[in-house]
């Protein structure tokens, strides 16, 4: 049973990383946007992998599900007259802007790995699992305005998007 744990660790890992690197690589927003989605799947994987199957629904609904076609309705709103908006004229990425990011992010995954090896901190127990009707208390009680700003966010990003929209197509 425990390869299969390894096995699926290994899966999300390779999700997660495939799709990140095609969310930066992309030269298209529409590709790319489905590379933040296969990441956002993986890290929903690793969360049902740590027995938190809450979370992971969570994490498919909200950025998935909402966050994603939020972002995708940004990009079809906003696209220029001529192509698909983010597109470049076809020549290639300079060899210097891919090692800048190369080191940008292996430099501070270096630098952690090497404070976590070196300073491994003592695993805690864990504490027993909340369960889901008390968790919904906690979000409609003391925490219900953090809970109701995040539809307001998701109504200003997408409020941002049909006005960067209509504006580009005023201006055209």
């Amino acid at each position: 049973m425990e390869h299969l744990a390894y096995a699926a660790y290994g899966f999300y890992l390779v999700l997660i990383l495939v799709g990140g690197w095609a969310a930066v690589r992309c030269r298209s927003l529409v590709r790319a946007l489905l590379g933040l989605i296969m990441t956002l799947f993986g890290v929903a994987g690793m969360y049902f992998l740590m027995a938190a199957p809450f979370m992971a629904l969570m994490q498919i609904l909200i950025y998935v599900g909402a966050v994603s076609v939020l972002i995708f309705f940004a990009i079809m709103l906003t696209r220029a007259p001529g192509g698909e908006a983010g597109e470049e004229d076809g020549r290639p990425r300079p060899a210097l802007r891919t090692a800048m990011a190369l080191l940008s992010g292996l430099l501070p995954a270096a630098i952690l790995a090497a404070v976590i090896l070196t300073q491994a901190p003592q695993a805690l127990p864990l504490k027993p699992e909340l369960p889901l009707g008390r968790l919904g208390q906690i979000l409609t009680g003391p925490y219900v305005l953090a809970f109701e700003l995040i539809s307001v966010v998701l109504l200003a990003a997408m409020a941002g998007a049909v006005m960067l929209g209509f504006e580009r197509r005023k201006g055209a």
